[in-house]
């Protein structure tokens, strides 16, 4: 989904708190909301960006790309040289 966050006298509103705010509206938890895209519009006070929202965990981790579940935690990251690889 797409969400607009209206955010007057805040610079931005971090991901974690709309997380737990979007959880509670979909009564889902927040550890299955995966914030991502967001845009402040010009002059703040305004921000735009996309929402999924999944069933239960097994299916975050099957259809969400690997650097959004590093991005929530979700997922390890292996970091290696490019000269090693």
């Amino acid at each position: 989904m797409v969400v607009d966050i209206i955010h007057p006298g805040r610079a931005n509103v971090p991901k974690s708190e709309l997380q737990e705010v979007i959880g509670s509206m979909h009564k889902s938890d927040p550890k299955l909301v995966i914030l991502f895209g967001f845009k402040t519009k010009f002059g703040g006070g305004k921000s735009t960006g996309f929402c999924l929202i999944y069933d239960n965990e097994e299916a975050c981790l099957k259809f969400e790309p690997k650097y959004r579940l590093a991005r929530n935690g979700m997922y390890e990251v292996k970091e290696q040289s490019r000269k090693a690889i």
